[in-house]
């Protein structure tokens, strides 16, 4: 497990009942270019688009969902300075 890529929460999250302090992208380091793949259709399919889909918010937290096993709505229903952390991360992973 990389610390590089486990983003520390200012605050306890609560997702389904349990409490969360971090999570763990590690596994982005593994995905394939066929995860990216699944990833793009699953972002247009919620309807939506960018010309690079690695600088959005909606997209880093798909790929994040694959990295990690948690679901999409994890991600999705963080405090927003918890977003912002993860779509900089999946940026900085993707443009280093």
């Amino acid at each position: 497990m990389s610390k590089e890529f486990i983003i520390e929460f200012k605050n306890p999250f609560n997702f389904e009942g349990n409490e969360h302090k971090s999570v763990d992208l590690s596994g982005i380091e593994n995905l394939t270019t066929g995860d990216l793949i699944k990833a793009d259709g699953q972002f247009g399919e919620i309807g939506q688009f960018a010309v690079m889909n690695e600088m959005t918010t909606g997209y880093a937290c798909i790929v994040a969902s694959q990295a990690s096993g948690k679901p999409v709505e994890f991600f999705q229903q963080l405090p927003a300075v918890e977003g912002v952390k993860l779509k900089r991360l999946v940026m900085g992973f993707f443009n280093s």
